[in-house]
């Protein structure tokens, strides 16, 4: 099977995917304001992928939340087993039942309010990737680091010329996709890198995307798990990804 075989003609419904390490209240906030502002049949279901390392407070709000939706919208939790936040995703991916599938994260970095204009847009154009820039007029940034606020748009810059694309924020961790074409991909980054790579691939596959405005803020409980000097990293990702063929980026298993 190839790309060609991966058009998605319809939006149906959309998996959201939130995974949680010591997120408390901030997840909750980002399921009630989902579940309050997007119409119940939009969503297929919303999975919160824990670990080992989820803390206790974590897991009780995801159960806790599991049993307020009982019988309203499925929600529930799966423990991961691959490592680190690209696995918690990649898995997320595979086990997605929606035609459509959120990335996004559980601590409000990601603004749950954009969820209901991801979903417009990927009805009206289903077969692309819908992804949130903080870059975009009436996006931004709060409480976000000087150095970290120029590096990251220095590397934008750069990535976006390497690449021949104008898409102007390709790490921020905030899209909804075709569930069919990202099941049909060959995932290779376990670590933050990932979000990088859920753009370059399917850009390398000739994938058209839409940018909306997304408002960035910092979180207010819970600890990142991305270091500043993880970020490098990104390089060889980019890198890597630049000079894949299709074969080479498509699993041997879709088909």
């Amino acid at each position: 099977m190839g790309i060609k075989d991966l058009k998605t003609e319809k939006f149906e419904n959309v998996t959201i995917l939130l995974p949680a390490m010591d997120e408390t209240y901030s997840l909750r906030e980002t399921v009630e304001t989902i579940l309050k502002t997007c119409h119940r049949e939009d969503i297929a279901e919303i999975i919160f992928i824990l670990c080992e390392r989820t803390s206790e407070a974590c897991r009780k709000t995801a159960e806790e939340l599991v049993e307020q939706y009982k019988g309203q919208t499925s929600v529930y939790i799966w423990d991961q087993t691959l490592p680190f936040v690209g696995g918690a995703i990649r898995e997320g991916i595979d086990m997605a039942k929606g035609s459509h599938v959120i990335m996004m994260s559980s601590d409000l970095e990601t603004d749950p309010l954009v969820v209901h204009r991801f979903i417009n847009a990927a009805k009206k154009y289903p077969d692309r990737i819908i992804t949130a820039s903080r870059w975009r007029e009436g996006g931004g940034f709060e409480k976000y680091s000087k150095v970290k606020l120029v590096c990251n748009l220095i590397f934008e810059r750069a990535i976006g010329l390497f690449y021949l694309t104008r898409l102007s924020d390709l790490t921020y961790a905030f899209r909804i996709f075709p569930s069919k074409l990202m099941k049909a991909i060959e995932w290779e980054e376990l670590k933050h890198p990932f979000f990088l790579e859920t753009a370059l691939k399917p850009l390398r596959l000739g994938t058209k995307f839409v940018e909306i405005p997304g408002h960035w803020a910092a979180r207010t409980e819970g600890v990142s798990q991305n270091g500043f000097f993880e970020n490098f990293k990104y390089f060889k990702t980019a890198w890597h990804n630049r000079f894949l063929t299709e074969e080479q980026i498509l699993r041997k298993d879709n088909g």
